[in-house]
């Protein structure tokens, strides 16, 4: 029920409450409200005695209006700040596994750079994944020959690498990136040389092609690539695999080396496959996040 200023003997009563004297004077303004020596009063709005908050657009003292203010910055201003290239880069924090591994690489690539040529090339062979090191060593040089960048940091895989395992584990996680990065390179691997191994048995190839020269990261990086691709938007997801496919398959078609060839468009595929794990993974993690104290 709204309550109505009434003016009886004692006056009408004071913006704080009190009654004012008889003497004092009370202009009434074409909206509703009292003026009292000057004093804006908002008789229907507010309780007598209770400060009143000042609305947006709300009549200041003297007549003007006080303009309305917007809690939010512009949109285009809001883009701006959204924006943050440093998150395409590892970090020690939010991209841990990433940020060593890539560390660990730069260490490998130092020493193929500067250390001496023959225990470079001992260290290669010792790290292939061909058929003779699989049948003798294959949990030791599985994981040795990802320690190696073909071509060092200044090829294209190492840019790759770097770009492609972020952006992953900034979205399924460190240990998830690792299993998707270890699942491609391996089964990339066993997938060309078992074939290979095959053939000498049977004769088709010489004996020479079980001990050829197979490390590098190249199988895990496409098949991270390859998952990856399955947590983007369709706009996105669809040019990055036509682009990075038809690089892949121009590869093939020039023949130069078929076998790796084949691996990558392999790895590509094996990524590709898991998208159904991936997405229940991105699911998990962002459950985790907003479930995470200190979240809003």
């Amino acid at each position: 029920m709204e309550r109505t200023a009434t003016a009886g003997p004692s006056g009408p009563p004071a913006p704080s409450g009190r009654p004012l004297p008889p003497d004092a004077a009370v202009d009434e303004s074409a909206d509703g409200g009292a003026a009292v020596a000057g004093v804006p009063v908002q008789v229907s709005q507010a309780l007598y005695g209770m400060p009143q908050q000042r609305a947006r657009g709300a009549v200041l003292g003297g007549g003007r209006a006080e303009p309305a203010r917007s809690a939010r910055p512009a949109a285009g201003i809001r883009g701006l700040r959204g924006l943050r290239p440093w998150r395409l880069l590892p970090s020690p924090t939010g991209t841990p596994f990433t940020f060593g591994y890539a560390a660990l690489l730069a260490v490998t690539s130092l020493v193929a750079r500067y250390a001496d040529p023959v225990v470079v090339d001992a260290l290669y062979q010792s790290s292939s994944t061909d058929v003779a090191h699989l049948v003798r060593a294959p949990l030791l040089v599985l994981p040795a020959s990802a320690l190696w960048i073909a071509g060092g940091v200044v090829s294209a895989y190492s840019l790759c690498f770097l770009l492609v395992l972020t952006a992953l584990e900034r979205r399924i996680g460190g240990l998830r990136t690792a299993g998707v990065f270890l699942f491609g390179h391996v089964l990339a691997t066993l997938a060309t040389e078992v074939p290979v191994g095959l053939a000498v048995l049977a004769g088709r190839l010489p004996g020479s092609s079980a001990h050829r020269l197979d490390y590098g990261i190249s199988f895990g990086v496409a098949a991270s690539l390859g998952a990856l691709a399955g947590l983007l938007t369709p706009w996105l997801r669809w040019p990055l695999l036509t682009v990075f496919v038809g690089m892949l398959a121009q590869d093939l078609v020039a023949f130069d080396d078929p076998m790796t060839s084949c691996g990558h468009l392999i790895a590509v595929g094996l990524g590709v496959a898991t998208w159904p794990v991936i997405r229940r993974w991105r699911r998990a993690r962002l459950a985790e996040s907003a479930t995470a104290p200190g979240t809003a």
